[in-house]
């Protein structure tokens, strides 16, 4: 199987970013969960107990933890009344948190049926959000939108 290059991860993610609705997008390290890049919404929040493995996140795409773009006046979202992700105060290391461990748990289930399959997609969807997981041979991307009215 041909693994997909960084700039061929990055077009797809651009390319589901473009989609109506989205609120975030995050780019994971596969190994630990770190944030490599984020965007959007949860791109915006910041935490007030981030580790020094987290880097903090400002309100546009950070790539590695660098301080660029880091927009550090705003404080935690403000809650919208929508009920999406962002409006409950999550930051992105926390949902970056709740993923790594969500497809950990999907891994260990997916190998528990059968050895020799493997995770090729998440998706879960809540009254409120939609988070699409993609799991790549080195990163995990991942989709965050609005889940359309029925």
């Amino acid at each position: 199987m041909v693994q997909p290059t960084p700039a061929a991860t990055l077009e797809n993610l651009s390319r589901l970013a473009s989609k109506p609705g989205v609120q975030s997008t995050l780019i994971l390290s596969k190994s630990d969960g770190s944030i490599i890049r984020s965007t959007g919404l949860l791109a915006s929040s910041t935490s007030s107990s981030s580790s020094s493995q987290d880097p903090p996140v400002g309100n546009e795409t950070r790539q590695n933890g660098s301080g660029e773009g880091a927009d550090a006046t705003r404080g935690g979202p403000e809650y919208s009344g929508d009920g999406n992700i962002e409006a409950k105060g999550n930051t992105a290391e926390e949902v970056a948190r709740m993923v790594f461990a969500f497809v950990a748990g999907a891994k260990a289930f997916t190998e528990g049926m059968d050895k020799s399959d493997e995770v090729r997609l998440l998706r879960l969807r809540t009254r409120r959000n939609e988070i699409v997981i993609f799991p790549d041979p080195r990163f995990l991307l991942v989709v965050i939108h609005d889940t359309p009215l029925a």
